[in-house]
């Protein structure tokens, strides 16, 4: 299998924790001190005893993205057009044998949820579906691209995994990015937590970001859920898979976002633990290894958390979110989960000017 599992594969029998047990401050310090990272780099980042370098990696990060970012964060916020299913993740409170009252959003209340957007200035929206291709079709997805078209400069996707030729069609319509999460990368445990369902396919949903780099996709984001699996792997894999696509595809801008499990319907709880100085080493770990690379940081995170992070290196936030289908123009929807932070975009863009940065409502580098 050539692609991006020739580059994970042979971690799957690397002893982390040991390796981690060794890693000395001096190492960590030699790691700082380099101009260009490599994987080998990133991993010492991690390590347990990184930790006591934070507001070093902190200062460093913050440099790195001021220097090829400036001071500016992109906002943007999702919009959920469909929570049909058809996959067993334990996890998550879409999966199919869920009971609730599911939904799918006419073309005509698509535009609704984009007319509420759009009038809090937002031209960069996240466009999401449930895994039921049987109902969020590509033709569907399609219509509704040709109705954010009239709202938004920039449409961006996070749906199931689709085929090639599927995210050629979906660019030349107008999408220009997609996010798609392996949700955990280390393969013995993406099993047990997938039991059924298209998404069981660990390979195919693995190489999913290559074939929208491929099929035309301007940016692609990758990640984790973070909570399902040992972080500290699960951040070095997310990396590595990052650092394998900006090398492939040179053009294609490839961002991560690192979110954690959030409670939702079923109550699953976390099978590893991950607080907030875990999550800053991990981001200013990332920023440090990959300079050039976006990271995006969601309503996942709470209110006081996401402040600090605008200067460690993110580039990337959602605001004025809901997790519900049709939850923005009907407020009274149920929510997939319960965002952390809610505030409203204008909130949002007050609380970035107030720290010196610029809030970014489309996205620059591009426009339909």
């Amino acid at each position: 299998m050539s692609g991006v599992y020739d580059v994970l594969q042979p971690y799957e029998a690397f002893d982390f924790d040991a390796f981690w047990a060794e890693v000395t401050l001096p190492e960590v310090d030699a790691v700082l001190a380099k101009e260009r990272l490599q994987p080998a780099d990133y991993l010492k980042l991690l390590a347990p005893v990184a930790a006591e370098r934070l507001e070093e990696m902190a200062r460093r990060a913050q440099a790195e993205t001021r220097k090829h970012f400036g001071r500016t964060i992109q906002l943007f916020t999702p919009l959920y057009v469909s929570d049909y299913c058809i996959n067993g993740c334990v996890y998550c409170g879409f999966r199919h044998n869920n009971e609730f009252r599911r939904r799918q959003l006419t073309l005509a209340e698509v535009d609704a949820e984009a007319r509420a957007i759009s009038r809090t200035g937002l031209k960069h929206v996240l466009f999401l579906t449930g895994e039921h291709p049987g109902k969020s079709t590509v033709a569907y997805m399609l219509d509704c691209v040709e109705v954010l078209k009239r709202h938004f400069s920039s449409i961006s996707i996070e749906v199931y995994s689709l085929t090639e030729d599927d995210y050629r069609a979906l660019a030349a319509a107008g999408v220009d990015g997609m996010t798609m999460y392996q949700e955990v990368y280390q393969r013995a445990l993406y099993g047990p937590l997938h039991p059924w369902g298209p998404k069981s396919d660990y390979l195919y949903r693995l190489n999913a970001p290559e074939r929208a780099c491929r099929g035309g996709m301007r940016s692609v984001t990758v990640g984790a859920l973070l909570g399902l699996a040992p972080w500290r792997r699960e951040a070095f894999y997310t990396g590595l898979h990052a650092y394998y696509l900006q090398q492939q595809y040179p053009g294609t801008e490839v961002q991560i976002a690192p979110p954690r499990l959030r409670p939702c319907l079923g109550g699953f709880p976390p099978a590893d633990a991950v607080n907030d100085r875990d999550l800053v080493q991990y981001i200013t770990a990332y920023r440090i290894f990959m300079p050039h690379s976006g990271i995006c940081v969601s309503t996942r995170e709470r209110q006081g958390l996401r402040d600090e992070l605008v200067q460690l290196g993110v580039t990337k936030m959602s605001a004025g979110v809901s997790t519900a289908v049709g939850g923005h123009s009907h407020p009274e929807q149920e929510e997939q989960f319960e965002p952390a932070d809610g505030r409203s975009v204008a909130e949002m863009a007050a609380m970035l000017k107030t720290k010196g940065y610029q809030p970014l409502f489309q996205d620059w580098h591009y426009q339909l």
